[in-house]
This record gives C-alpha cells, sequence and structure tokens, in this order.
C-alpha cells in the first residue's frame, strides 16, 4: 500500500475531532449541542474557498434521515409501547415474587432478566424499570441497596450487547459499514449483521457479569446500610413524624380456629382495638382493595395489613391468623408502583362536610382506606364511621394511584399528594406483544432494520397502545440529534482519508505485531473514548479507523468494526454511562466504588469480547 500523505482536508477534519473531543471530555457543552454545532462547522467548512468539500450538502444533514436514526427512534417508541401495557412491570412483580431473600438468588434473577429486556429496549429504560423493583427487594430482603443496584445496572449495561438493536452503537454500526464500503474496493466490501448476530457475544457477557458479582460480590460491592436507613427515611419520614405512620404491608391467611371467621371488616376493627389496617381481602378469587368493612371474612380469607411486623405478627398469632412470609395474592396490588399513602383535604364548601364517614363510604365510593384524620387540634387514629367531616379536614388514606388520580378531579376534595398514577393499557398487551414480534419477523424476511421496527411502532400507534403524542415523547431527540449530527462527521473521517491516514500512523507507531494485538488495541481506544465522550459519538469516529486498521494488516474490516460498537458498551469504570449515573444516587455509590466494582469488569468484559469476537466471526 502507498503511504498516505496528510493534506489540508485531513488537517481541518483533525481539528474537528480534537474539538470534538474536547466538547464532549469535558462538557463544556452539553452532548447534543455539542454534536449540532459539530456538524455546523462542518458545513461551514464546504464553503471555505480553496478547500475540497469535507462532505457533500446532501450529506451533511444525511443522518436525520439513515437507517440508524430512524431504528433508533422506532426502538424507543416501542419500548414504550410493551412498558404502557404493564408487560414489564408484570416481569418486575413475577421477579419479586420469586427471587427469595438471598443475594445468590437475587443477584442472578434480577440481573439477568434486566439484560434480556435491555437487548430490546434502551439500556436506561430497563435500568429505570427495575429501579423500584430492587428498592422493595432491598426493603424485604434487607439486604443493602447498594449491593443490588451496581450488578443490576452493569448487566443492563451488558445485555444491550445482545442484538443488533440492544444500544445506538450496534443500531449505528451497519450503517457506517455501508457508508465504508463506499470507499473500499470490492474484495474487501463487508456485509451487515442480523439481528441475532451479536447474541452469542452478548449471552457470554451477561453470564460473566452475573458471575463475576455472585463470586466477587462480597469482595467490590460495599455496603452502605446508611444510605439505605437515609433513603427509607427521607420516604416515609414525612407521614411517620406527622401521624406516626409507619411499618409495611403483610399479607395473613384466616385459619378456621380464628375468631374472625363470619365477622364482617367492620366488627373485627370495633371490636378488637389491636387490629392493624386492613388495606386488602381476597375472598372467594376476587382481590378487593380497599375492601369495604361490611366485607364478611371467611376461612382462607387474605387479608393485606399495614404496621409493624412484630405487632402484625403477635397479632396473628393471637388470632389464629396465618402470617404470610411475602405477600401473594397482594404482591401487585399492593406494591408501592400501584398503590401507597396519600393526603386528601376537605376544602371550604366541600359537600362532604357535616357528613358521617360511614355514610360517604370512602372504601366503596372512592377506593381509600382510611388510616388517619388530621385536625387542627388532634389526631383521629381509629373508630372513623361516626365522625362528620369538617373543612381543613386532612384525611390520610392508602388508595391505589388510578383511585388517587380519580378523586383529584373530585371537586369535594384536594389531593395533596403527587400522584404517581400511570393509565397501563392492560387490554393492549395482544397488540403491544403481536407487533413487536412482527417487527422483529420483518426484519429477518427483509433485513430492513429500520422498516422493520418502524412497521412495529406505527401498528402500536394505530392499535392505541400509545397515542401519537405519547410516541413522541417516548423518543429521546437528546439521543436522535447526537446521533444524526454525528453521523456526518464519520462520513468526512472516511472520505476524506483521514482514517486512513490515522490508521497508517498508528500501525507505524505498533509496528509488526499479531491482529490480535491490534484488535485489543481498537477494544481499548473503544473502552478509553466511550468514558470520556458518548458511545455514540466513540463508534463513529472509531468505526472507520478500525476498518482501515484492519485492511491494512489484511484482516476481516467487519470484526474490527463491531468490536468497537461492542467495546463502547465497556463503560464500568467511572459513572459516566447513563445507566451508572442513574443507580449511583439510589446506591450511594461513590466514584471509587466503580473503580473497584468496575475495573475488574472491564477487563473481563474486554477478555471475553475479544475471544467470543474471534470464535463465532
Amino acid at each position: 500500500m502507498d503511504p498516505i500523505t496528510l493534506d489540508l482536508e485531513m488537517m481541518v477534519v483533525m481539528g474537528l475531532l480534537a474539538v470534538t473531543i474536547i466538547l464532549f471530555a469535558f462538557e463544556l457543552l452539553r452532548v447534543d449541542v455539542a454534536a449540532i454545532c459539530v456538524m455546523v462547522l462542518l458545513g461551514l467548512a464546504t464553503l471555505v474557498p480553496g478547500l475540497e468539500p469535507l462532505v457533500s450538502k446532501q450529506e451533511l444533514f444525511s443522518g436525520f434521515s439513515s437507517n440508524a436514526v430512524i431504528s433508533v427512534i422506532a426502538v424507543m417508541i416501542i419500548g414504550a409501547g410493551l412498558d404502557k401495557t404493564g408487560i414489564m412491570s408484570r416481569l418486575a412483580s413475577l421477579i419479586l415474587k420469586k427471587g427469595g431473600k438471598t443475594e445468590g438468588r437475587i443477584i442472578p434473577l434480577v440481573s439477568g432478566t434486566v439484560a434480556f429486556i435491555s437487548s430490546f429496549m434502551q439500556n436506561i429504560g430497563a435500568a429505570a424499570l427495575f429501579l423500584p423493583v430492587v428498592s422493595r427487594i432491598s426493603t424485604r430482603t434487607d439486604i443493602p441497596m447498594s449491593r443490588l443496584l451496581m450488578p443490576m445496572g452493569f448487566c443492563a449495561i451488558l445485555g444491550g450487547t445482545a442484538t443488533m438493536i440492544g444500544s445506538s452503537p450496534l443500531i449505528l454500526l451497519n450503517d457506517l459499514l455501508l457508508s465504508s464500503n463506499k470507499t473500499l474496493p470490492a474484495e474487501h466490501q463487508m456485509e451487515t449483521f442480523g439481528l441475532f448476530t451479536v447474541t452469542p457475544i452478548g449471552i457470554a457477557l451477561v453470564i460473566t457479569g452475573i458471575v463475576y458479582f455472585i463470586v466477587m460480590g462480597r469482595f467490590i460491592l460495599p455496603s452502605n446500610k446508611e444510605n439505605d436507613a437515609n433513603r427509607t427515611s427521607r420516604a416515609s419520614d414525612y407521614f411517620e413524624s406527622v401521624y406516626g405512620i409507619q411499618g409495611e404491608l403483610l399479607e395473613a391467611r384466616v385459619s378456621d380456629d380464628s375468631p374472625f371467621v363470619g365477622m364482617t371488616i367492620r366488627q373485627m376493627e370495633d371490636n378488637y382495638e389491636n387490629t392493624p389496617s386492613v388495606l386488602a381481602l381476597y375472598s372467594g378469587d376476587v382481590v378487593k382493595v380497599p375492601p369495604d368493612r361490611e366485607e364478611t371474612i371467611w376461612v382462607n380469607t387474605s387479608i393485606g395489613m399495614m404496621g409493624d411486623r412484630a405487632e402484625i405478627a403477635e397479632f396473628c398469632k393471637e388470632y389464629g391468623l396465618e402470617l404470610k412470609g411475602e405477600p401473594e395474592q397482594f404482591s401487585d396490588v399492593l406494591n408501592a408502583q400501584h398503590s401507597g399513602i396519600g393526603e386528601v383535604v376537605i376544602p371550604p364548601g366541600s359537600s362532604l362536610i357535616g357528613q358521617l364517614i360511614k355514610d360517604i363510604k370512602p372504601r366503596r365510593n372512592f377506593g381509600a382506606n382510611i388510616l388517619q384524620i388530621f385536625r387542627a387540634d388532634q389526631i383521629i387514629r381509629r373508630n372513623f364511621g361516626d365522625i362528620p367531616l369538617q373543612a381543613g379536614d386532612t384525611l390520610v388514606v392508602h388508595t391505589s394511584w388510578r383511585d388517587l388520580h380519580k378523586l383529584s378531579r373530585n371537586r369535594d376534595v384536594v389531593v395533596a399528594t403527587d400522584v404517581k398514577y400511570e393509565d397501563l393499557r392492560t387490554d393492549k398487551i395482544r397488540y403491544a406483544v403481536t407487533f413487536f414480534s412482527l417487527a422483529l419477523i420483518l426484519f429477518f424476511l427483509t433485513d430492513s432494520l429500520s422498516i422493520s421496527l418502524l412497521t412495529g411502532a406505527m401498528g402500536m400507534v394505530l392499535t392505541g397502545v400509545l397515542t401519537i403524542d405519547e410516541a413522541y415523547d417516548a423518543v429521546s431527540w437528546q439521543t436522535v440529534f447526537l446521533l444524526a449530527s454525528l453521523i456526518p462527521l464519520g462520513i468526512a473521517v472516511d472520505q476524506t482519508g483521514t482514517a486512513a491516514w490515522i490508521a497508517q500512523e498508528i500501525l507505524t507507531l505498533v509496528g509488526d505485531v499479531p491482529t490480535w494485538v491490534l484488535q485489543t488495541v481498537i477494544a481499548g481506544l473503544a473502552t478509553f473514548f466511550t468514558l470520556v465522550m458518548s458511545n455514540i459519538g466513540a463508534t463513529v469516529l472509531l468505526v472507520p479507523l478500525a476498518v482501515n486498521i484492519a485492511i491494512a494488516v489484511d484482516a476481516d474490516p467487519a470484526v474490527f468494526a463491531l468490536t468497537v460498537a461492542i467495546s463502547t458498551s465497556n463503560s464500568f469504570l467511572i459513572p459516566t454511562h447513563q445507566v451508572n449515573a442513574l443507580i449511583m444516587g439510589p446506591g450511594g455509590y461513590q466514584v471509587a466504588d466503580f473503580m473497584r466494582a468496575g475495573g475488574i469488569m472491564t477487563i473481563l468484559f474486554m477478555i471475553v469480547s475479544l475471544l467470543m469476537l474471534n470464535v463465532i466471526l
């Protein structure tokens, strides 16, 4: 190969590369703004007299119509559609129910599930979905969040390597290969990758991550119990300090020798003053939350109660109730994603003023179980039925977020709690699964990722799984503009010969070394770049370089390109990845925690990914 001489166009492109890296590394601008600025500079450079155009005017904005950008948009919409139907929440609840109470069982179950979900939706979305699940598991098992969140977060990142739609770099890769093919001779033309080409690599990486935390977790994971205590306190200290409400939701089954058999809930609460707050009832295969006070208790009826675990255990022992270790019938309806404690205020002018609570029937009519009534001069904790409501009364209630959302539209009350309700369209599950499956099948048949995914996304919109406005909201436009704005820079790096010149200089520097050493260098560069800039930016900049290095040493350029796209997920050393940033606060992690656990994970990732790349390709 003839030596490549550095020219003016190459120097301009390298100047833009330097500007891009500086803007990303030092966060002088938000990443999407920085990317747009670089695209504008690239366009302005084409107007300079005497300078050959770095990209054509058509290619300057080609990123916005690229297959990669359309695919990323469609993946985000499909992921939102699956979440909107409650499929993901059901899966999360199942994990919580089957997870047990030991780290050795919980970590692989939660982390493996998150990794699977992450292979079909954005990493950050999968991690955010399981954040409240891990919080509940931590509370129930007394395992610190810090020992569960990092394995979950790392496996969310690893799961993104299991399919070609699992992460933005992999979605982008096929477009970059096609772009590189334009400057390559026929013998070096590269084929695009199929949806599951990388699956063996991803599975090996996920298994490595899970085994790593099972074996080494006791040594590398922090145990921030103080942070967990503070987190729990922050979440409950308001209701505890003002109303003295504390405890957890527990489930008990009524045995045949219980004195409550044949009683109504009202009779039980009126006759036994130490009765905990009854929040739910399961009888006759029907779950009632909250139950009407006239509901009758029978043998094998399950009762959901809130209070101190020790006090409820004593109550159950005394009155013939079998306390369950974990909620069974109420595991879904009484979890924090669906229900919780809220405050409802009676405003002046409300038609409810002067009415007795037993006449209003708040459980039946509003789905609200009153725990306490707070008045200016007193706190009423029991026997609410005969109490007339007054203006300014604050009713502390346990209710589903759905019912609280409905109640917020009632002019007779003022809901003083932020409503966490999201209207899940469980009746649309069939449509969501159908169009998700259709998108995958179309990709197998046509090998067109963008059209296949967009078909699935639009199918969900047309069948009402999502409204078009919800589809727009599901898209991270920051990611879209970041990706679309950097694509023309990658084209310029490739077409001006800059990538080939840099590859030539690297090969001169490292000398005559085996191919696997060069592949390791490429993986190391990708890992470094993804720590100081976005993984999308690292992919756009390094894929042309990797292709040129591979061709120069007569290696497979597609494998070197895939090495870059896979290695940009090797982001564990510092909390720069979105997923790591998400879990840092709730887990109470320090940068040193990531460096300790992530340092070993980074090395393992590189070893396993390089081995698998050379075994399966």
